[in-house]
């Protein structure tokens, strides 16, 4: 059976969609592996596993450490921008009194030139005379003419003929956000969890490292389940225990403790800037192949290596 002519014809002035398939044209999609995932017991912030953890009303976990520095660092940001804005407040303020004093002396000068014949003397900074007698452009101090002669000549690139831009900074939350989830967060919100490790002398982990499990079923915690902790005393439980038996009976499985349907948190997994998460873990990579250049006369390539979510 001969062969589509299509798939042979390699003599034309532009790629076919088979030539190009081969090139890599299009986008090209890969499933995320294990290590684009983060770690249900991962901190948020440090990517490692979470040592005193807390959580937010979210599901957020951080590592105690980690979570008190990046608060007490916002606190002393918002600190410093409430002091500048405090700053630039009283500068205002300074500058529109001393507009409204060089006002009214202007006013009084006019008044009193139009009854007297006086001349006016006004007590400007901007009009005094330099007592060296030296007025240049980078003079700090100009007279009206030199001022005028400036204004009209445009050199840009001299100290004083640049003009400039009052930088004006709003005034700024006093509210600390979670680093995760970007929601208003407050120390006093955060409690601690607590996950039950997996201990059996019979039968060890395959892998060094703790593996936690449900303390109601046994089973063990991955990232392909999901967890639920109570934010009054702190335990974790899988989604199944939780909507088959907490949520009905209102009381901790392992401590015997009252929770209402409000104390019960979905923990977040993965959701970092470097790790993936959701039901489509895909990585796409898309190439355009133009004309010219050895496969054309320009070739550009957009890559895109975050998961679709």
């Amino acid at each position: 059976m001969p062969q589509r002519h299509s798939k042979n014809n390699n003599d034309l002035a532009f790629f076919t969609y088979d030539e190009k398939r081969k090139l890599g044209y299009g986008t090209q999609r890969e499933r995320l592996g294990k290590d684009s995932i983060k770690p249900f017991d991962a901190c948020c912030l440090c990517l490692k596993p979470f040592i005193d953890p807390l959580c937010c009303q979210k599901g957020h976990v951080f590592c105690k450490e980690c979570i008190f520095e990046c608060l007490l660092a916002q606190k002393k940001d918002i600190k410093r921008k409430l002091a500048a804005h405090t700053a630039q407040q009283k500068q205002e303020k300074d500058e529109e009194e001393e507009k409204l004093m060089l006002q009214k002396a202007r006013e009084l000068d006019a008044f009193d030139q139009q009854n007297h014949g006086a001349v006016p003397q006004y007590s400007d900074r901007s009009h005094a005379r330099d007592k060296n007698g030296f007025h240049g452009a980078n003079s700090v101090k100009v007279t009206s003419y030199e001022e005028e002669a400036l204004r009209n000549m445009k050199a840009f690139w001299l100290p004083s003929a640049t003009p400039e831009a009052p930088a004006k900074s709003e005034a700024p939350s006093t509210d600390t956000i979670c680093p995760e989830g970007k929601e208003k967060l407050r120390l006093k919100t955060l409690f601690p969890i607590y996950l039950t490790e997996y201990n059996n002398e019979h039968k060890k982990p395959q892998s060094l490292e703790s593996s936690y499990i449900c303390p109601s079923c046994k089973v063990t915690f991955t990232n392909t389940l999901s967890l639920v902790a109570i934010s009054t005393c702190g335990h974790v439980f899988c989604k199944k225990c939780s909507d088959k038996f907490l949520a009905v009976d209102k009381v901790c499985l392992a401590c015997n403790r009252e929770c209402k349907e409000r104390n019960l948190i979905c923990l977040e997994k993965g959701g970092t800037g470097f790790a993936g998460h959701g039901d489509r873990l895909e990585a796409t990579d898309f190439k355009h192949v133009g004309s010219g250049s050895g496969f054309g006369a320009g070739e550009t390539s957009c890559e895109d290596l975050n998961p679709r979510n």
